[in-house]
């Protein structure tokens, strides 16, 4: 005889699918943080408990980091990326690039988790606040054509609900982030705020009309009802390295384009360190085009 599921059964299934679609959506994150991302109220062992079943079902793996305490990160396996491509959570986007194996993992685990900890953090803000921002509303690497083969991918597209949980009288904020760990010079760092201007201002060619003039708009509009505000965390660098990476931010807007894009967008740029100590809500953020200032990125 088949016994009827109880209430435990069905919270346990939606706490391993969502813990599954996290590895999926976010690519790495350390027990620490898939225990604060999907299961703060319980204790961590139960986390654990959860990624091991999971493991053991060859939906995710893990490595182990050599510094000390020896921390594990996880990623979903192959079969745990297709099992999860059809749940409507996860179905119409483009699945990110996929980390499936730990080599791969090792190699590309310091980038993945800084921007998993960005999230972590927006995430951990709205809670506080009472606001809405939920497991999945944030998407690492979404693509953005801009046509001629090219792509503008950020880091992360953030979704937000402003003014409470109850849906009513709140306000959607949507922002692309982009982290930088000072791996690249300052002036590569400026080349993706012109990336970010091309992709506001890119107008398809509609096909089939490439010698009529008419008015299209621009790609972004198929998407966001406003452009993202744009949000580069600084991480990796001291005081200094934070001060000639906002000077590489403000001096692009020589380029017309770039100036035309930074009067109709919102950029801003923050410390990491700021972000973890204040959170993001806090007056921490620089604007690219009076980096003097300090605001909070919702404002």
């Amino acid at each position: 005889m088949t016994m009827p599921r109880t209430r435990a059964d069905v919270d346990a299934g939606a706490g391993d699918r969502l813990a599954l679609a996290v590895l999926v959506q976010y690519r790495m994150a350390t027990t620490e943080q898939m225990h604060l991302i999907t299961a703060p109220r319980v204790r961590i062992e139960q986390t654990r408990r959860r990624l091991a079943k999971l493991r053991a079902e060859g939906l995710v793996d893990r490595i182990t980091l050599p510094q000390a305490g020896r921390t594990r990160v996880w990623f979903a396996t192959g079969y745990g990326a297709r099992v999860a491509a059809e749940w409507p959570e996860l179905r119409g986007r483009r699945p990110p690039r996929l980390v499936s194996d730990p080599v791969a993992a090792r190699l590309r685990v310091s980038h993945t988790l800084t921007v998993t900890e960005t999230g972590l953090q927006f995430l951990l803000d709205a809670r506080r606040r009472g606001e809405l921002c939920r497991p999945l509303d944030f998407l690492p690497e979404v693509h953005h054509s801009i046509g001629g083969g090219e792509a503008v991918i950020p880091d992360a597209l953030l979704y937000y609900q402003r003014g409470g949980r109850g849906g009513g009288g709140g306000s959607m904020l949507r922002a692309f982030l982009e982290v930088d760990r000072a791996t690249m010079g300052p002036e590569r760092l400026a080349a993706k705020l012109r990336a970010f201007a091309r992709l506001h201002h890119y107008t398809p060619t509609p096909v089939g009309r490439r010698h009529t003039v008419e008015a299209v708009e621009e790609e972004w509009r198929r998407h966001y009802p406003l452009f993202p505000r744009l949000l580069f965390i600084l991480d990796g660098t001291g005081p200094a390295g934070i001060d000639n990476r906002l000077r590489a931010l403000h001096a692009a807007d020589v380029d017309p384009a770039v100036a035309s894009f930074l009067r109709e967008v919102t950029v801003l740029a923050a410390p990491m360190t700021d972000l973890l100590q204040h959170g993001p809500a806090a007056a921490v953020w620089r604007p690219v085009r009076d980096p003097e200032r300090r605001i909070g990125w919702m404002e």
